[in-house]
């Protein structure tokens, strides 16, 4: 962790000393989930968690998001390439990630990554609002086309989309519920760069897939 993300770290951690350690959710944990853009390639170095307990949760989302485009099992290079990055979905999906187990409804989420294609190092600090919360306690009856019934759920999982340019989206959905959009974060680029300045500010190269829908397409700046 860069000394930024160390400082904002601690001060969390000191200001959350007195608050309360009961979870404010009904269910017992809440997910975290990341995509990106077609062909827009990101490594997640690391995403904090900060409760409304006042935890902080240290890599509670690393590594590879979800993306559509290229294809995990694809061969070779497409004739046409069928994806799209413009834009976002009409409707997301959970994203790769994970449920944070133990924490309370999040206060607050840090992220840095590195956008592969440009390439670049972002990190930029989400802040969770208390409306973002309820909505995430608020249950709902909604027919599931699953499993074929009406069903009680809960938004209880946090989406974010990584773009080129440091643009974060944030959602909240559930597994049969309509997501809702709740707030757009213009991140910072990291002048330390990736791995923490350890790699010499050397990056994976994106795939060949990626690298050669860029070169023929571009980077679709300003549709995120």
């Amino acid at each position: 962790m860069n000394k930024l993300a160390l400082l904002f770290t601690v001060t969390l951690l000191v200001c959350g000393c007195s608050t309360t350690n009961s979870r404010s959710m009904p269910y017992n944990a809440w997910r975290l989930g990341f995509f990106a853009p077609d062909y827009m390639e990101v490594w997640i170095e690391t995403a904090d968690v900060f409760d409304g307990s006042g935890w902080v949760f240290v890599r509670a989302g690393s590594g590879v998001p979800s993306i559509g485009y290229p294809r995990a099992l694809s061969k070779g290079m497409p004739k046409v390439f069928k994806g799209d990055p413009k834009g976002w979905p009409n409707r997301v999906g959970w994203g790769a990630g994970k449920y944070v187990k133990g924490a309370d409804l999040p206060t607050k989420i840090y992220v840095r990554w590195q956008s592969l294609v440009e390439p670049q190092t972002y990190h930029t600090r989400i802040d969770i609002p208390e409306s973002t919360r309820e909505i995430m306690r608020k249950k709902e009856n909604v027919f599931c086309r699953f499993t074929g019934k009406t069903e009680t759920q809960y938004r209880e999982a946090i989406v974010i989309g990584l773009a080129p340019g440091g643009i974060a989206k944030v959602w909240v959905t559930g597994p049969c519920l309509t997501p809702i959009e709740v707030t757009r974060v213009q991140a910072k680029v990291d002048p330390v760069g990736p791995n923490d300045g350890e790699s010499n500010g050397e990056y994976d190269p994106p795939s060949a897939e990626s690298q050669a829908y860029i070169e023929k397409f571009g980077i679709p700046y300003g549709s995120w």
